[in-house]
């Protein structure tokens, strides 16, 4: 399953969209996932500081 961004803790910092390795996260107020791109790496799990992102 691709990865899901809880937009209540999201603060729009950008390091899950600087650390996704194929671009699928872009950042307008807050970050939205590309489901289509996702490739389910869990690389932006690991880096957001408010525990926004989950692999459900």
């Amino acid at each position: 399953m691709p990865a899901t961004i809880d937009e209540s803790k999201c603060e729009g910092c950008g390091t899950c969209v600087d650390e996704c390795p194929v671009g699928a996260i872009e950042l307008n107020e807050v970050a939205h996932v590309d489901v289509d791109i996702c490739t389910d790496c869990g690389s932006c799990v690991e880096v957001c500081p408010n525990e926004a992102i989950t692999l459900e």
